[in-house]
Protein backbone atom coordinates (compact mmCIF):
# COMPACT_ATOMS: atom_id res chain seq x y z
CA UNK A 1 0.00 0.00 0.00
CA UNK A 2 3.23 2.36 0.77
CA UNK A 3 3.12 2.56 -3.22
CA UNK A 4 0.70 5.31 -3.98
CA UNK A 5 2.04 7.50 -0.89
CA UNK A 6 5.61 7.45 -2.38
CA UNK A 7 4.81 7.73 -6.03
CA UNK A 8 2.48 10.89 -5.03
CA UNK A 9 5.07 12.45 -3.47
CA UNK A 10 7.39 11.37 -5.80
CA UNK A 11 5.57 12.88 -8.95
CA UNK A 12 5.61 16.39 -6.10
CA UNK A 13 9.02 16.65 -5.47
CA UNK A 14 10.14 15.93 -8.81
CA UNK A 15 8.45 18.40 -10.59
CA UNK A 16 5.92 15.98 -12.49
CA UNK A 17 3.11 17.49 -10.93
CA UNK A 18 2.19 20.88 -8.98
CA UNK A 19 0.07 20.61 -5.45
CA UNK A 20 -2.78 22.51 -7.23
CA UNK A 21 -2.68 19.34 -10.32
CA UNK A 22 -3.85 16.82 -8.42
CA UNK A 23 -7.71 17.11 -6.94
CA UNK A 24 -8.52 14.91 -3.67
CA UNK A 25 -11.51 13.24 -3.30
CA UNK A 26 -14.16 11.80 -0.52
CA UNK A 27 -15.96 8.43 -0.25
CA UNK A 28 -17.74 7.71 -3.73
CA UNK A 29 -22.07 7.65 -2.70
CA UNK A 30 -23.06 4.17 -1.76
CA UNK A 31 -26.02 4.13 -4.52
CA UNK A 32 -22.70 4.01 -6.64
CA UNK A 33 -21.16 1.07 -5.15
CA UNK A 34 -24.83 -0.54 -5.80
CA UNK A 35 -24.98 0.05 -9.79
CA UNK A 36 -22.66 -2.85 -9.57
CA UNK A 37 -21.79 -4.45 -6.43
CA UNK A 38 -24.44 -7.04 -4.31
CA UNK A 39 -26.05 -4.25 -1.39
CA UNK A 40 -25.03 -7.58 1.20
CA UNK A 41 -21.39 -7.51 0.15
CA UNK A 42 -21.34 -3.81 0.39
CA UNK A 43 -22.29 -3.68 3.66
CA UNK A 44 -20.09 -6.74 4.83
CA UNK A 45 -17.42 -4.67 3.88
CA UNK A 46 -18.53 -1.66 5.57
CA UNK A 47 -19.26 -3.61 8.93
CA UNK A 48 -16.14 -5.36 8.55
CA UNK A 49 -18.16 -8.72 8.28
CA UNK A 50 -16.26 -10.86 5.85
CA UNK A 51 -15.13 -14.41 6.61
CA UNK A 52 -11.67 -15.63 7.15
CA UNK A 53 -11.81 -17.54 4.14
CA UNK A 54 -13.42 -14.11 1.69
CA UNK A 55 -10.84 -12.47 3.50
CA UNK A 56 -8.08 -14.47 2.28
CA UNK A 57 -9.48 -14.57 -1.21
CA UNK A 58 -9.24 -10.95 -0.73
CA UNK A 59 -5.56 -10.84 0.51
CA UNK A 60 -6.68 -7.89 2.60
CA UNK A 61 -7.39 -7.66 6.11
CA UNK A 62 -10.70 -6.08 6.79
CA UNK A 63 -10.17 -3.16 8.84
CA UNK A 64 -12.56 -0.15 9.58
CA UNK A 65 -10.58 1.63 7.00
CA UNK A 66 -11.23 -1.03 4.03
CA UNK A 67 -14.78 0.73 3.45
CA UNK A 68 -13.15 4.08 3.12
CA UNK A 69 -10.13 3.65 1.22
CA UNK A 70 -11.61 1.46 -1.42
CA UNK A 71 -14.75 3.54 -1.72
CA UNK A 72 -12.64 6.86 -2.00
CA UNK A 73 -10.50 4.76 -4.91
CA UNK A 74 -14.34 4.51 -6.83
CA UNK A 75 -14.75 7.96 -6.64
CA UNK A 76 -11.25 8.77 -8.12
CA UNK A 77 -11.54 6.61 -11.04
CA UNK A 78 -15.07 8.30 -11.46
CA UNK A 79 -14.04 11.79 -11.32
CA UNK A 80 -10.44 11.18 -13.73
CA UNK A 81 -13.10 9.57 -15.90
CA UNK A 82 -15.06 12.35 -16.36
CA UNK A 83 -12.25 14.70 -16.39
CA UNK A 84 -10.75 12.64 -19.07
CA UNK A 85 -14.03 13.58 -21.41
CA UNK A 86 -13.37 17.26 -20.73
CA UNK A 87 -9.24 17.57 -20.72
CA UNK A 88 -8.51 14.32 -23.04
CA UNK A 89 -6.04 13.22 -20.51
CA UNK A 90 -6.94 12.89 -16.30
CA UNK A 91 -5.04 10.01 -14.16
CA UNK A 92 -6.00 8.75 -11.12
CA UNK A 93 -3.05 8.19 -8.27
CA UNK A 94 -4.60 4.52 -7.57
CA UNK A 95 -7.05 2.07 -9.34
CA UNK A 96 -7.56 -0.64 -11.83
CA UNK A 97 -9.05 -2.79 -8.88
CA UNK A 98 -10.26 -5.40 -12.34
CA UNK A 99 -10.64 -8.61 -9.76
CA UNK A 100 -13.43 -7.19 -8.10
CA UNK A 101 -17.03 -9.17 -8.66
CA UNK A 102 -20.17 -8.06 -8.17
CA UNK A 103 -20.78 -10.10 -4.67
CA UNK A 104 -16.91 -10.68 -3.53
CA UNK A 105 -13.60 -8.99 -3.94
CA UNK A 106 -10.36 -11.26 -4.65
CA UNK A 107 -6.58 -10.28 -5.60
CA UNK A 108 -6.42 -7.20 -3.14
CA UNK A 109 -9.37 -5.73 -5.24
CA UNK A 110 -12.49 -4.73 -2.95
CA UNK A 111 -15.01 -2.62 -5.50
CA UNK A 112 -14.27 -2.56 -9.48
CA UNK A 113 -13.50 1.04 -9.67
CA UNK A 114 -13.44 0.85 -13.65
CA UNK A 115 -17.31 -1.10 -13.85
CA UNK A 116 -18.85 1.78 -11.77
CA UNK A 117 -17.13 4.35 -13.11
CA UNK A 118 -18.57 3.22 -16.79
CA UNK A 119 -22.08 2.40 -15.07
CA UNK A 120 -21.81 6.38 -13.66
CA UNK A 121 -21.03 7.19 -17.41
CA UNK A 122 -23.53 5.28 -18.86
CA UNK A 123 -26.04 6.93 -16.69
CA UNK A 124 -25.43 10.11 -18.13
CA UNK A 125 -24.14 9.30 -21.37
CA UNK A 126 -26.32 6.41 -22.55
CA UNK A 127 -24.74 5.61 -25.40
CA UNK A 128 -21.31 6.33 -24.91
CA UNK A 129 -18.22 3.99 -26.33
CA UNK A 130 -15.75 2.79 -23.65
CA UNK A 131 -12.70 0.59 -24.12
CA UNK A 132 -10.82 -0.90 -21.17
CA UNK A 133 -6.88 -1.27 -22.20
CA UNK A 134 -5.92 -3.80 -19.24
CA UNK A 135 -1.93 -3.54 -19.64
CA UNK A 136 -1.58 -5.20 -16.23
CA UNK A 137 0.06 -8.90 -16.18
CA UNK A 138 -3.05 -10.12 -14.43
CA UNK A 139 -6.29 -10.86 -16.59
CA UNK A 140 -9.20 -8.39 -15.33
CA UNK A 141 -11.38 -10.93 -14.73
CA UNK A 142 -13.95 -9.00 -12.36
CA UNK A 143 -14.47 -6.35 -15.05
CA UNK A 144 -14.95 -8.95 -17.79
CA UNK A 145 -17.45 -11.17 -15.47
CA UNK A 146 -19.07 -7.63 -15.15
CA UNK A 147 -19.11 -6.00 -18.38
CA UNK A 148 -19.04 -8.78 -20.42
CA UNK A 149 -22.97 -8.58 -22.03
CA UNK A 150 -22.23 -4.93 -22.51
CA UNK A 151 -22.29 -3.39 -26.18
CA UNK A 152 -21.19 -0.22 -25.35
CA UNK A 153 -18.18 -1.43 -23.69
CA UNK A 154 -15.04 -3.41 -25.13
CA UNK A 155 -12.80 -4.87 -22.77
CA UNK A 156 -8.87 -6.01 -24.01
CA UNK A 157 -6.58 -7.22 -21.75
CA UNK A 158 -3.02 -8.67 -22.59
CA UNK A 159 -1.44 -10.57 -19.84
CA UNK A 160 0.74 -14.33 -18.81
CA UNK A 161 -2.02 -16.99 -19.48
CA UNK A 162 -0.51 -19.33 -16.90
CA UNK A 163 -1.53 -16.85 -13.67
CA UNK A 164 -3.31 -15.69 -11.31
CA UNK A 165 -6.17 -15.79 -11.69
CA UNK A 166 -6.55 -19.07 -12.10
CA UNK A 167 -10.08 -18.99 -13.90
CA UNK A 168 -9.94 -16.68 -16.36
CA UNK A 169 -13.21 -14.88 -17.68
CA UNK A 170 -13.41 -13.85 -20.97
CA UNK A 171 -13.45 -10.35 -22.53
CA UNK A 172 -14.14 -8.81 -25.72
CA UNK A 173 -10.37 -9.70 -26.57
CA UNK A 174 -8.06 -11.37 -24.30
CA UNK A 175 -4.48 -11.70 -25.73
CA UNK A 176 -2.05 -14.33 -23.24
CA UNK A 177 1.23 -14.17 -23.54
CA UNK A 178 3.70 -16.60 -22.17
CA UNK A 179 5.11 -16.59 -18.67
CA UNK A 180 8.17 -14.58 -18.45
CA UNK A 181 7.89 -12.54 -21.86
CA UNK A 182 10.61 -10.59 -22.99
CA UNK A 183 9.91 -7.23 -23.95
CA UNK A 184 10.08 -7.31 -27.63
CA UNK A 185 7.80 -10.04 -27.99
CA UNK A 186 4.83 -8.76 -25.69
CA UNK A 187 5.23 -4.89 -27.26
CA UNK A 188 4.60 -6.58 -30.68
CA UNK A 189 1.61 -8.61 -29.67
CA UNK A 190 0.37 -5.59 -27.72
CA UNK A 191 0.78 -3.09 -30.58
CA UNK A 192 -0.38 -5.57 -33.14
CA UNK A 193 -3.53 -6.19 -31.55
CA UNK A 194 -4.72 -3.18 -29.96
CA UNK A 195 -4.81 -1.04 -32.78
CA UNK A 196 -7.21 -3.15 -35.00
CA UNK A 197 -9.47 -3.26 -31.74
CA UNK A 198 -9.54 0.86 -31.47
CA UNK A 199 -10.07 1.14 -35.04
CA UNK A 200 -12.83 -1.44 -35.03
CA UNK A 201 -14.08 -0.13 -31.47
CA UNK A 202 -13.83 3.97 -32.16
CA UNK A 203 -14.26 4.61 -28.02
CA UNK A 204 -15.68 7.52 -27.05
CA UNK A 205 -13.43 6.80 -23.86
CA UNK A 206 -10.64 4.42 -22.77
CA UNK A 207 -10.11 3.51 -19.60
CA UNK A 208 -6.35 2.27 -19.32
CA UNK A 209 -5.32 0.08 -16.24
CA UNK A 210 -1.69 0.27 -17.04
CA UNK A 211 -0.30 -1.78 -13.87
CA UNK A 212 3.69 -1.69 -13.04
CA UNK A 213 3.85 -5.71 -12.46
CA UNK A 214 4.82 -6.47 -15.79
CA UNK A 215 8.48 -5.66 -15.01
CA UNK A 216 11.33 -8.56 -14.71
CA UNK A 217 11.96 -7.86 -10.75
CA UNK A 218 8.27 -7.56 -9.86
CA UNK A 219 7.41 -11.11 -7.63
CA UNK A 220 3.85 -11.71 -8.99
CA UNK A 221 3.42 -10.45 -12.34
CA UNK A 222 5.66 -13.16 -14.12
CA UNK A 223 6.75 -11.00 -16.85
CA UNK A 224 10.58 -10.25 -18.16
CA UNK A 225 9.90 -6.53 -19.05
CA UNK A 226 12.41 -3.61 -18.48
CA UNK A 227 12.08 -0.01 -17.23
CA UNK A 228 12.66 0.90 -21.19
CA UNK A 229 10.20 -1.98 -22.25
CA UNK A 230 7.68 -0.33 -19.96
CA UNK A 231 8.55 3.17 -21.35
CA UNK A 232 8.20 2.16 -24.56
CA UNK A 233 4.77 0.79 -23.71
CA UNK A 234 3.58 3.83 -21.86
CA UNK A 235 4.57 5.93 -24.79
CA UNK A 236 3.63 4.58 -27.90
CA UNK A 237 -0.11 4.02 -25.86
CA UNK A 238 -0.43 7.21 -24.87
CA UNK A 239 0.74 8.90 -27.56
CA UNK A 240 -1.93 6.61 -29.83
CA UNK A 241 -4.87 7.88 -27.70
CA UNK A 242 -3.92 11.06 -27.63
CA UNK A 243 -2.94 11.93 -31.18
CA UNK A 244 -6.11 10.59 -32.39
CA UNK A 245 -8.32 12.62 -29.48
CA UNK A 246 -9.29 9.83 -27.51
CA UNK A 247 -9.55 10.76 -24.18
CA UNK A 248 -7.81 8.57 -21.53
CA UNK A 249 -8.27 7.63 -18.25
CA UNK A 250 -4.87 6.46 -16.73
CA UNK A 251 -5.09 4.04 -13.72
CA UNK A 252 -2.62 2.62 -12.15
CA UNK A 253 -3.09 -1.43 -11.64
CA UNK A 254 -1.00 -3.64 -9.91
CA UNK A 255 2.72 -3.12 -9.14
CA UNK A 256 4.57 -5.40 -6.42
CA UNK A 257 8.09 -5.31 -7.19
CA UNK A 258 10.69 -7.22 -4.50
CA UNK A 259 11.95 -3.19 -3.92
CA UNK A 260 8.74 -1.39 -2.76
CA UNK A 261 9.86 1.76 -3.94
CA UNK A 262 10.70 0.76 -7.65
CA UNK A 263 6.78 0.13 -8.20
CA UNK A 264 6.15 3.35 -7.07
CA UNK A 265 8.92 4.71 -9.53
CA UNK A 266 6.89 2.57 -12.13
CA UNK A 267 3.81 4.13 -11.41
CA UNK A 268 5.64 7.69 -11.89
CA UNK A 269 7.34 7.19 -14.91
CA UNK A 270 3.91 6.47 -16.65
CA UNK A 271 2.33 9.36 -15.23
CA UNK A 272 4.99 11.63 -15.55
CA UNK A 273 4.82 10.39 -19.80
CA UNK A 274 1.19 11.36 -19.43
CA UNK A 275 1.84 14.71 -18.36
CA UNK A 276 4.56 15.49 -21.09
CA UNK A 277 2.01 13.73 -23.92
CA UNK A 278 -0.59 15.89 -22.71
CA UNK A 279 1.06 19.02 -22.82
CA UNK A 280 2.63 18.24 -25.90
CA UNK A 281 -0.14 17.57 -28.11
CA UNK A 282 -2.73 20.42 -25.87
CA UNK A 283 -4.24 22.52 -28.35
CA UNK A 284 -3.84 20.56 -31.47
Amino acid sequence: MEKFRISKDMLLEGGVLRPEEIVEVKVADSHLLRTVHESDYIERIYSGLLGRKEQLQLGLPVTPQLYQRSATEVEATRQACHAALTEGVAVCLAGGTHHAFRERGEGYCVFNDVAIAIRDLQMRQPGIKVMVVDTDAHQGNGTAAILGDDPRVFTYSIHVGRNDPSRKVAGTMDIETVRYVEGEMYLKQLFGTLAGALDAFAPDLVIWIAGADNHRNDRFGQMHLSVKDLQRRDEVLLRAFIRNRVPVAVLYGGGYNRQAEFTAKLHRNTVATAKRLASEYRGL
